[in-house]
């Protein structure tokens, strides 16, 4: 096998698509470096446990996360639609609803998203483009994440920020609340700890932050509005834009419940929680005739 393989592990009945990215020699014994096609998670296995994946096998899981995927894009720009009728401005006569309507613009809140995974970010970024949504991505490692992130707020002076990547529950670690026993939780409740730090009001800047595994107690205990994981699963790499997107495009007026923005997501509540938290979409009224 090489970098560049698509494999499964048989041990864990074939559950999750990965592919190599690195091979290593460790006494002896060939390592394999894995990385999931659409789950964020890193591992590794000897080769005697990989086993190719077929094409059928891949179809198969790529299909449930792609169907999934697909009707979480659709329910979202149809209900969008829905929530932008105004009934709230409607007058007398439905000729001057249609007045009214044609005169309103909004602003969504806008999003940074930095992101340990390049190829990740990649996926969250198009599907941000398809959503609609502004965004500034960057790629920074996890451990370098509380070192930049203050500066990159305020250059981009983003209403939401996502802060993900790998994580991961060390081996054989029995405390789970032990912020140590994680691979890079604890960067996150140091960037979340920072930013909240700078920005005391939860619903003046939005904070998610975690990923597969993470310790979300210490994540919403040092700040965040949303984290994961409650049940130290694996989360989808797309979940922090489902969630994202929910509170951008929901009215400064409303606080969204947080079963209603959890739903959008992959995973759900095993992977996701957080706090209520006030939405960040802006109506304007006149638009302007030169925009």
């Amino acid at each position: 096998m090489d970098i560049g393989d698509v494999v499964v592990r048989k041990s864990y009945g074939k559950d999750i698509t990965f592919k190599i990215i690195d091979i290593k020699i460790i006494e002896n014994k060939t390592i394999y470096v894995l990385k999931g096609l659409n789950l964020r998670i890193i591992a590794d296995s000897p080769e005697m446990d990989l086993e190719l994946a077929t094409r059928d096998c891949v179809k198969k899981n790529d299909e449930v996360f792609d169907k999934e995927i697909n009707k979480n894009i659709k329910k979202i720009l149809m209900s969008r639609g829905e929530e932008n009728s105004h009934p709230k401005l409607m007058v007398r006569s439905n000729k001057n609803i249609k007045v009214e309507n044609s005169l309103l613009f909004g602003r969504p809140g806008k999003i940074l998203h930095i992101d340990g995974d390049a190829e990740y970010l990649d996926v969250c970024l198009k599907t941000y483009l398809q959503l609609n949504l502004e965004v500034v991505g960057k790629v920074i490692n996890e451990k370098k994440q509380p070192e930049q992130v203050l500066q990159l707020v305020k250059e981009h002076r983003p209403d939401i920020v996502v802060l993900t990547g790998h994580d991961s529950i060390v081996k054989k670690a029995r405390d789970y609340m032990d912020i140590d026993n994680y691979t890079n939780s604890k960067y996150f409740v140091q960037s979340v700890s920072i930013l909240r730090g700078y920005v005391t009001g939860y619903d003046d800047l939005v904070i998610f932050a975690g990923a597969c595994q993470s310790c979300y107690e210490a994540i919403l205990d040092a700040g965040a509005n949303f984290a994961s994981s409650p049940n130290r699963v694996l989360i989808h790499c797309l979940d922090p834009v489902f969630l994202t997107e929910k509170i951008a495009y929901t009215n400064v007026e409303k606080v969204i419940s947080v079963k209603e923005v959890i739903k959008d997501t992959i995973t759900g509540i095993d992977g996701i929680g957080g706090l209520q938290t006030r939405g960040k979409y802006r109506e304007g009224y006149p638009k302007s005739k030169f925009a």
